[in-house]
């Protein structure tokens, strides 16, 4: 456990960069990146591109 929360923000700050470059997603319907992770009907998760509204699972 670091000593102080500056130590502990530099670990997190790490580990956002790897998943940003890892999970990144884009729209298959216009391919922009800007798309949120949504709670499906049935507890399953879904995705909405927030350019043009398209959404899939």
């Amino acid at each position: 456990m670091p000593a102080s929360i500056l130590g502990e923000g530099g670990h997190l700050l790490g580990a956002a960069l790897i998943r940003d470059t890892t999970t990144r997603l884009s729209c298959p319907s216009c391919g922009s990146a800007h798309v949120a992770q949504v709670l499906g009907d049935n507890g399953g998760i879904s995705y909405v591109c927030t350019a043009c509204g398209h959404s899939w699972s």
